[in-house]
């Protein structure tokens, strides 16, 4: 009876939020635990968590281990790409786990490398083998360099074909995203940006709403030119209120605002604290408070250097 009661309530509590793009669906981790996800709707409909793991430098030895500890948490979204090195480690992990395909949210993303429409078809072909699947959930470019509409063609056909469920982009800024969905047939349905309280990302907001796309944080607790967010004053005063860390509001601000967010980390306690967002909203005022952290809107690390470049396209290219 409980059971039938708790299911009436998530379906209720999500049909009033789809309002915001935003749906509250029910996770069972385990038979004991019972928790409640926050998805998102993309344009095309599929809905995707709001908080998932990342796999980001953790090396193809030890990607196994914690992405099967955090399928063991709860998480059932894992991001991934070619260039990491590790997408074998997700497909083991994932089909050791026993947990029913449909139920998972695997993301992966094209590298320069595999760059060009054929190059990234096979390439496309190379990652379902790797993760062992028969569909990629979300596939996105990883940068914005290279012959990125040449792989967003084979993307579109991937798409088309059923191998790929949802197509984005990666570290698109806001005039190259601009240029690029300008031409493209099927318009990226993710961003995935360097995105946390200190990078906020706000710019770009406008932008990417005329194409009703999503943004998806990667380092949303910090990383590459981005320290003190756990270290927070402000963020674990507010956490205080909730019984909360500064890294759980970090992330609770994220997904309020509708950004889907991965952290990383190579501990199970972490990654169960990372998870426990869903039993607290923060209110309007403690996301103003939030709101003044901001240090820079485009990232610290500037992709659209051409010195960067250069390095991206000479090395990878």
């Amino acid at each position: 009876m409980i059971y039938f009661i708790f299911l009436r309530f998530c379906e209720n509590i999500g049909r009033k939020s789809e309002t915001n793009s935003v749906k509250i669906s029910c996770i069972f981790a385990n038979v004991n635990n019972i928790l409640i996800m926050e998805n998102i709707k993309l344009t095309n409909g599929v809905e995707m968590p709001l908080l998932g793991y990342g796999v980001f430098r953790v090396s193809p030895e030890e990607c196994e281990r914690c992405v099967s500890d955090a399928l063991k948490v709860g998480y059932r979204m894992i991001d991934t790409a070619q260039a990491y090195g590790n997408e074998e480690g997700v497909g083991r992990a994932w089909r050791k786990s026993g947990i029913p395909r449909e139920e998972l949210f695997l993301v992966t993303k094209v590298w320069i490398s595999n760059a060009g429409e054929e190059k990234a078809a096979a390439s496309i072909d190379e990652s379902l083998r790797k993760l062992d699947t028969d569909y990629i959930d979300l596939l996105l470019i990883h940068q914005a360099y290279g012959d990125v509409f040449g792989t967003w063609r084979a993307m579109e056909k991937a798409y088309r074909n059923g191998k790929v469920r949802a197509i984005g982009v990666s570290n698109f800024q806001a005039g190259r995203f601009f240029d690029f969905a300008h031409y493209t047939d099927i318009k990226p349905m993710i961003n995935q940006l360097q995105c946390n309280v200190l990078v906020q990302q706000n710019d770009i907001q406008t932008v990417l709403q005329e194409t009703d796309t999503k943004t998806m944080a990667w380092g949303p607790l910090g990383g590459q030119g981005v320290d003190g967010i756990v270290q927070s004053e402000l963020l674990a005063a507010i956490g205080q209120k909730y019984n909360k860390s500064a890294a759980q509001v970090a992330l609770r601000w994220l997904i309020q605002r509708g950004i889907v967010a991965i952290p990383k980390s190579s501990h199970i306690e972490r990654m169960q604290q990372n998870f426990d967002i869903f039993d607290f909203e923060l209110t309007r005022d403690d996301m103003l408070q939030i709101a003044t952290l901001n240090q820079s809107d485009a990232g610290f690390i500037n992709i659209s250097d051409p010195s960067y470049i250069k390095y991206l396209l000479e090395t990878y290219g």
